[in-house]
């Protein structure tokens, strides 16, 4: 409350919008650079959890689906035992 009231003291209106700069459009060099950036980020976040889930699948924390329990114990899928 101590800063609203100095500001308001100064006669600045905390409510007013600030002004908006008028900015260049973006070019089709800049937005590819933005988008391969915006991939490697979300590959690299997907790649971390996929290594944390398989973690913890070894562990024991999380149940395998039926892919992962295929391809840890294959020997679950042998019918040729019965």
């Amino acid at each position: 409350m101590g800063a609203e009231e100095e500001e308001e003291q100064k006669g600045v209106d905390l409510k007013q919008e600030p002004t908006r700069s008028i900015t260049q459009p973006m070019t089709q060099a800049q937005f590819l650079s933005w988008k391969q950036h915006k991939d490697a980020d979300a590959s690299a976040k997907k790649a971390e959890a996929e290594r944390k889930r398989a973690e913890d699948v070894v562990v024991g924390k999380v149940p395998m689906n039926g892919r992962e329990l295929f391809l840890h114990e294959p020997w679950v899928f042998d019918n040729t035992r019965y």
